[in-house]
């Protein structure tokens, strides 16, 4: 007997789970992916300029609500429509920027009031660098637990969650 439906969606139903459950396993599988570029979503892309506009929605003609004022500055893409990207910072605001305005380089920022850089990924490294809060730096590589970043052409290991601009479970070379 066929009903059109997978193995999975069917078994998601048998096991009462419904189509919300049959969706949400589903997500959990496979990651969103923007309809534009077919990059996953939520992603982090880091601001190219000193002034980008953040506008209530994706096109020159919708009012500019918020404008980031840092180059480097780590944004988080939640969706995509032609040529704009809905982005937010560390403190949830944002809004419609024009991709030109972003680049796929990474970075991140120091969120803990004074954080410890280290010669590598152990918490008793010797510190090569100190950085307080708000401080961009760029990202070099993640591991499970740690970060590597360059900051002025210095570089060390930060915890993972001292750092806004790389997600929790993340991890490149």
């Amino acid at each position: 007997m066929r009903f059109g439906m997978g193995f999975a969606a069917g078994l998601a139903l048998v096991m009462g789970l419904g189509w919300a459950g049959m969706a949400a396993a589903q997500t959990a599988a496979e990651p969103e992916r923007g309809a534009v570029t077919n990059l996953p979503l939520p992603r982090y892309v880091t601001l190219k300029t000193n002034e980008g506009n953040a506008r209530r929605g994706p096109g020159l003609t919708h009012r500019i609500d918020w404008v980031f004022s840092r180059a480097g500055m780590p944004l988080r893409v939640t969706a995509e429509y032609e040529n704009w990207r809905r982005v937010e910072d560390v403190d949830g605001l944002g809004g419609w920027v024009h991709y030109s305005l972003l680049s796929g380089s990474r970075s991140v920022l120091v969120t803990d009031a004074l954080l410890d850089l280290r010669s590598t990924p152990l918490p008793d490294a010797p510190i090569t660098l100190r950085a307080e809060a708000g401080v961009i730096a760029r990202l070099l590589e993640c591991r499970v637990d740690w970060c590597r970043v360059t900051i002025e052409g210095e570089k060390g290991w930060a915890p993972k969650n001292a750092l806004w601009g790389v997600d929790p479970v993340e991890t490149f070379e």
